[in-house]
């Protein structure tokens, strides 16, 4: 109801002045201070520094509903809890009474300095420096780019801190204050969507920092284990975004009258809402049961802090945690692209005025370009979730779901999942016997792997809701076409592709750019 009246004020980026004389977007103060007040940002950190000391559900929950009405506002929250999140974890009492504390309370905003102009996705070529000055005291000097909240009061950098290092062992993570001096914001990107959350590049030149942690963990440890956190916000603000495209399509072919009657009655209209309708249930049920792995892994983690944890404990935090490792990828990849999907059939569905700036299904189709970009594209999330594949992990997973017991109304879809199930060990088995022919193979259909996993999963998911509300029923035999379908596609694709591929699709890397 806050956000609601002013989306298109946050939406189009309200202009306000930095220091440096540059206008850019910047979340209106007043809805800043409103989600401090409702505990909203620091909604999953302890109570002791401002905090809600709730968990990964809620936090989860709150950036799904604030990106459905504004994908701007969702990802800056994501942004603030990310740079939290590091602070909780890896910076002392006295650091986190002075950065961790006013942040939650809203008093300050916060961002993670992380990727460079060079750099991209190879965070270990990374160039910002911590310098020793004459007079014994450490600077940052360097450049990082496209940082969200980049003019914020906080900034959590990944630096390199070793001298003669060019790898990920000589980077620490650092905090700099901008009260402190020594950093302008160069540049405000001008974006294709998500207008309302300012993206900067950053110019740190004799910018005092401090250590957070250890010395050479920066990357190796401290960013490495903020992967989940920052895939999941991803994923929540995904759904969100679906959900918001599913409504306002919905809405639409509910009022639209073509030939005499609403356009929802048309059979390609119905069909195409209720594959939404599908994607985003099965989405957001993935969202939910990620969240939960990597919320057990975490409590896990807080126990042991306090005491050793017990043989069987010890076993059940490193299941969790290779859960974790291998669904946060799997939710990145699907709810993104099923944002991007959502949205374009939610423009399709207003015909052309949903090309036209008065429905929001246009904003939404530009702020979706981005989810499946940011922290890590999708090409990044199979590499990561392909580990899942080969060392079983999504296997031993879709066996839990099949021994399950579901409602009567899912028999049907369990069976064709018992079949899905088979041909995925089969194209498994394939891969890794060619694999050892020509190295690569794998690499080539990782993808394929990945998705075909993460079809069954997400089937079994909504058939597991199904049980629990009849509301899932229709959209659980729906999507288990959809994985029918693809899971197919996949697997004709792969049984029928030998070793040659491997070098038949490189050789465009040969051509000349003209």
């Amino acid at each position: 109801s806050v956000l609601q009246p002013r989306i298109d004020e946050i939406e189009a980026g309200e202009m306000t002045e930095v220091s440096n004389g540059q206008k850019h977007p910047q979340l209106p103060h007043d809805i800043h201070q409103q989600l401090a007040e409702c505990g909203f940002i620091g909604i999953s950190f302890p109570e002791e520094y401002n905090g809600m000391g709730m968990g990964h559900v809620e936090q989860a929950i709150v950036i799904k509903e604030l990106s459905r009405v504004s994908p701007s506002v969702g990802k800056c929250l994501d942004v603030y809890i990310l740079g939290l999140e590091a602070l909780d974890l890896y910076a002392n009492h006295e650091q986190k009474m002075k950065y961790l504390a006013p942040c939650c309370s809203g008093e300050q905003t916060v961002s993670f300095a992380f990727t460079e102009p060079e750099t991209g996705s190879d965070p270990k070529m990374l160039k910002t420096r911590l310098e020793k000055q004459a007079d014994g005291t450490y600077k940052l000097n360097g450049v990082k780019r496209f940082i969200t909240n980049g003019d914020g009061h906080i900034s959590l950098v990944l630096a390199r801190t070793e001298e003669g290092t060019s790898d990920a062992r000589g980077l620490s993570m650092l905090v700099h204050d901008k009260r402190d001096g020594g950093v302008k914001v160069r540049r405000i990107e001008n974006k294709l969507g998500i207008k309302g959350s300012p993206t900067c590049e950053l110019v740190f030149t004799n910018a005092p920092a401090r250590l957070v942690g250890d010395r050479k963990m920066g990357l190796i440890k401290y960013v490495m284990s903020l992967m989940n956190a920052a895939r999941l916000g991803i994923g929540a603000q995904s759904v969100g975004l679906c959900e918001a495209a599913y409504r306002e399509a919905l809405k639409y072919a509910q009022e639209r009258a073509q030939f005499g009657k609403p356009i929802i009655q048309f059979a390609a209209v119905a069909e195409m809402l209720s594959n939404m309708k599908a994607k985003l249930q099965g989405a957001r049920a993935l969202l939910y049961e990620t969240t939960r792995f990597v919320e057990i892994y975490k409590q896990y983690g807080h126990i042991a802090q306090e005491r050793s944890l017990e043989p069987e404990e010890r076993q059940e935090m490193k299941f969790y945690n290779r859960l974790a490792d291998g669904f946060t990828p799997l939710v990145k990849l699907f709810a993104s692209e099923y944002a991007n999907q959502l949205a374009y059939d939610a423009v399709q569905i207003h015909g052309g005025s949903g090309f036209m700036k008065d429905y929001p299904c246009e904003r939404l189709y530009r702020d979706a370009r981005i989810m499946n970009i940011y922290e890590g594209t999708s090409q990044l999330q199979v590499v990561a979730a392909i580990n899942a594949v080969t060392k079983g992990t999504f296997l031993e997973q879709i066996k839990t779901y099949e021994a399950a017991d579901y409602a009567p109304e899912m028999c049907a879809v369990k069976s064709k999942l018992t079949d899905l199930r088979v041909r995925f060990e089969e194209m498994v088995a394939r891969v890794e016997t060619l694999e050892k022919e020509r190295s690569g193979y794998k690499d080539f259909h990782a993808r394929r792997l990945v998705e075909t996993a993460g079809h069954i999963i997400i089937t079994y998911l909504l058939a597991r809701q199904a049980g629990e509300s009849a509301e899932y029923i229709d959209s659980a035999r729906i999507y288990c076409k959809l994985a029918e379908s693809k899971v197919a596609e996949a697997y004709n694709y792969l049984m029928h592709s030998d070793v040659e591929d491997v070098d038949l699709f490189k050789k465009v890397g040969q051509e000349e750019a003209i």
